[in-house]
């Protein structure tokens, strides 16, 4: 038998001796033999990867000297991979036994898969959907993500309503699997995202490339979402605001941006307005800052975005037939739309 490829499991991690050990618990039961396993330890200061070895034996600890986020981190570990395939995985996961090969079987079908994702599930409620990526990644024109099995703060139970797999925008973070090569073409994570949408960013480049991404609901993983930051801290909300509107404004060609970002950047403002009818002041102040972020570093973004357009092989009339056409934020806030199957996504 043709002995099979590589993967190199990199775990960002900071802080939290158990969830780290559960992962690791199950990573070693996992069937899939040929892995290397590399930790990466973000500057954690509870010691909880000082003894690692006796529950990893064979695994590399990569050390930071501060917190680089889970960009950045993933980025230390791939430096240190071998593997054709890299598999970035999140501490608080836990999984069965076939989900990995499940997934490398399903890249090996196809070299224009660049990517794919399990189906993710709580791990508190194994019949809910997870926050972070459920059943696969999707987005829409204005650069809102959502998945199928989660529409903003509402979560689906699982009935395998999604169950047909295929091609989807991004692969959650939590648990994606990648071709090494792409990584090679289309670049790595951006460190300056530090953690949230940087593997949308990474996703969108490699359907500028040229490539698939694609779930396989048949691996699953269950996640503890929100272990490292809760989805209504202030922190998160700045960074996924922030982001979302660097992203947009790398990746799409400037014709559309021209009329994108000013119906995005309108309704960052209602958001604020809505934050502070509200006296949500964590909002309110993620928001603006966001925007000040942007403002301040508009010209380094800029030249970010140069490099990007550098490796295009897409144009945005290809790049929009993957994408949701209408506004997620219009039909679930105004229209009451809850559920990604009640959309029209083709």
């Amino acid at each position: 038998m043709t002995e099979k490829p590589l993967v190199s499991v990199i775990i960002p991690h900071f802080n939290g001796r158990e969830i780290l050990r559960n992962c690791l618990e199950a990573l070693k039961k996992t069937e899939y033999q040929n892995k290397e396993v590399i930790i990466v330890n973000n500057a954690s200061t509870d010691g909880s990867v000082d003894d690692i070895h006796h529950f990893s034996p064979g695994a590399r600890v990569v050390n930071n000297e501060k917190n680089l986020g889970y960009a950045g981190g993933c980025n230390s570990g791939l430096a240190n991979a071998s593997g054709k395939y890299v598999l970035f995985l999140n501490n608080d996961t836990v999984f069965g036994r076939k989900w990995l090969s499940i997934l490398v079987e399903a890249c090996e079908k196809d070299e224009k898969i660049a990517a794919c994702q399990p189906k993710i599930l709580s791990q508190t409620d194994r019949e809910m959907f997870d926050y972070a990526g459920a059943a696969g990644g999707l987005i829409d024109v204005l650069g809102y993500p959502f998945a199928m099995g989660r529409l903003f703060f509402t979560l689906e139970k699982d009935e395998k309503q999604y169950d047909a797999g295929g091609n989807i925008f991004w692969a959650s973070g939590t648990a994606t699997l990648i071709r090494k090569s792409v990584l090679d073409e289309a670049g790595t994570f951006d460190e300056d995202f530090f953690a949230h949408m940087e593997e949308i960013d990474l996703n969108w480049r490699m359907h500028l490339a040229g490539y698939r991404v694609v779930a396989v609901p048949e691996a699953i993983v269950y996640h503890n979402a929100g272990s490292t930051l809760k989805p209504d801290s202030p922190e998160k909300i700045y960074l996924n605001h922030r982001n979302s509107l660097v992203m947009i404004l790398k990746n799409y060609e400037l014709k559309n941006l021209l009329w994108i970002i000013p119906v995005r950047v309108s309704l960052e403002f209602l958001t604020l307005v809505y934050a502070l009818l509200k006296l949500d002041f964590a909002r309110l102040k993620g928001g603006i800052l966001a925007l000040i972020y942007v403002f301040i570093n508009f010209f380094g973004i800029i030249k970010k975005r140069k490099q990007v357009h550098r490796l295009r092989k897409v144009p945005d009339s290809d790049i929009f037939k993957k994408m949701y056409r209408g506004s997620i934020a219009f039909e679930y806030f105004v229209r009451g739309i809850s559920k990604a199957k009640d959309l029209k996504l083709k």
